[in-house]
C-alpha cells in the first residue's frame, strides 16, 4: 500500500465497526513501510491486510478485510497468503475475529488467549493520582519498558504512538522507576486507552483514572483487554465498563513470554 492506501484500508476497518484511531495511520504505516498490502481487481481496490515485522523474529497480522462485494470468491486467501510469506519464519501473532478463528488454525494459528473489548462512559472526574506526563521521561526508559510488554522490539512505532496528535500519554514513577503508563487517543467513536502496561492492580488503576479524566463527560471510551489478567478484568468492571465483542489472540509459534499480568491494556488490535 502507498500511505494514502492506508487511509482507505483505515476507513474499511471503521466500516467493519472496529473503531479506529483518527490519528493512526502515520504510526502504523511507518512501523513498516512495506508490510501493508492490498489487492486490486482490473484497478479497484479490493482487500487489505497488514504483516508488520518487528525485530528479526516477530510479525502480526491485521487490517485484514476484503469488501462485502468481493467476498466469497478467493481474493481474500490469496491476499492473506501474500501476508503469510512476507513474515515467513518469524513467529507471527494477530487478534482474530470469531469468524475467522477456524480458518487461522487451519493455517496454523494455535489459540493463547482471548482478548476482551470493554466500553464505558467517561464520568468527567478529575482525581489527584499522582501521575506525570510521559514526555517528562527519557524516550528510552519509556521504550525500554514498553518492550517488557511486547514480543520484540517495536521501538519506532512506540516513539511514534506517544506523540501522536490529540493524545493523552500518562505514566507513574516510584523514585527514579518507571511503573506504569498509558495512552488515551481519539476515535472515530469516542476514546480508546492503550497500552495500559502497570507493574500492578494499583498502579494501572491510578494511570486508569487520569486517562478517563481527561474524556469529556459523556463520551464513550474503550479498553481492550487480555481475558487472563484477572484484575484487568476487575478494572473495566469496577468502572462499569461493558463487554463488547472478543477477538483470540493467536500465534503460529509457542506464545511469547510476556508479563500478561501487567498488560491492563491491548495497544491495537491491529498491530499488536
Amino acid at each position: 500500500m502507498t500511505r494514502g492506501e492506508l487511509e482507505l484500508a483505515i476507513d474499511w476497518a471503521a466500516a467493519e465497526g472496529w473503531n479506529p484511531g483518527l490519528h493512526d495511520a502515520d504510526c502504523f504505516y511507518n512501523a513498516d513501510l512495506t508490510g501493508f498490502l492490498m489487492g486490486f481487481l482490473e484497478g479497484e481496490p479490493m482487500a487489505s491486510i497488514s504483516a508488520v515485522k518487528y525485530g528479526d523474529s516477530f510479525g502480526f497480522i491485521g487490517f485484514y478485510i476484503v469488501k462485502p462485494e468481493f467476498r466469497g470468491q478467493g481474493y481474500g486467501l490469496a491476499i492473506w497468503q501474500a501476508a503469510l510469506d512476507y513474515l515467513q519464519g518469524r513467529n507471527i501473532g494477530l487478534d482474530g475475529v470469531v469468524a475467522q478463528q477456524d480458518n487461522y488454525v487451519k493455517s496454523g494459528f494455535r489459540l493463547a488467549y482471548r482478548n476482551i473489548r470493554y466500553e464505558g462512559v467517561a464520568n468527567g472526574n478529575d482525581h489527584d493520582s499522582g501521575c506525570v506526563p510521559l514526555g517528562d521521561l527519557p524516550i528510552q526508559t519509556v521504550v525500554d519498558y514498553d518492550r517488557q510488554c511486547f514480543p520484540d522490539v517495536r521501538s519506532h512505532f512506540t516513539q511514534c504512538w506517544i506523540t501522536q496528535p490529540n493524545s493523552h500519554v500518562i505514566a507513574r514513577v516510584q523514585g527514579q522507576t518507571l511503573v506504569g503508563y498509558g495512552v488515551i487517543r481519539p476515535c472515530q467513536n469516542g476514546y480508546k486507552i492503550g497500552p495500559l502496561f502497570a507493574d500492578t492492580a494499583t498502579v494501572a488503576d491510578k494511570i486508569f483514572q487520569t486517562l478517563m479524566a481527561q474524556i469529556p463527560a459523556g463520551s464513550p471510551f474503550y479498553l481492550d483487554v487480555p481475558e487472563v489478567n484477572d484484575a484487568a478484568v476487575a478494572l473495566a468492571k469496577r468502572y462499569g465498563m461493558n463487554s463488547m465483542f472478543e477477538t483470540a489472540r493467536m500465534y503460529t509459534q509457542a506464545a511469547p513470554k510476556l508479563p500478561l499480568e501487567k498488560i491492563f491494556g491491548v495497544t491495537t488490535f491491529e498491530l499488536g
